[in-house]
């Protein structure tokens, strides 16, 4: 059974940093898909980070030079790294895992990724 726990989420102040931990479970990697998406209260879910089996990761243009991911293949897990964060940031961040390659544009994936995480609340103020 895939499991996908985040962690790492917290309340902090406009400029702070944040690093959000998706620990999976379950899954043998080869093929894949994973991405970090967040909803903001009132607004509809949106990609931020995008990371392929290839190699190949792309970000929303709102986080671009404020975000970094990246995944631990010993450990698997897959990290996002939040600078300068803004309170436009606030959210609840979720990661997602795809059996498959990623069918995105950028951060605009069109295939409904098979696993979702449970989410972690982010508040910048």
């Amino acid at each position: 059974q895939v499991q996908l726990v985040e962690s790492g989420g917290g309340s902090v102040q406009a400029g702070g940093s944040l690093t959000l931990s998706c620990a999976a479970s379950g899954y043998t990697f080869g093929t894949y898909c994973m991405g970090w998406f967040r909803r903001a209260p009132g607004q509809e879910r949106e990609g931020v980070a995008v990371l392929s089996s290839d190699g190949t990761i792309s970000y929303a243009d709102s986080v671009q030079g404020r975000f970094a991911t990246s995944k631990d293949n010993a450990e698997n897990t897959l990290d996002l790294e939040m600078n300068s964060l803004k309170p436009e940031d606030t959210g609840m961040y979720f990661c997602a895992l795809d059996r498959w390659a990623c069918v995105c544009d950028g951060v605009l994936c069109y295939r409904e990724f098979d696993f979702w995480g449970q989410g972690t609340q982010v508040t910048v103020s």
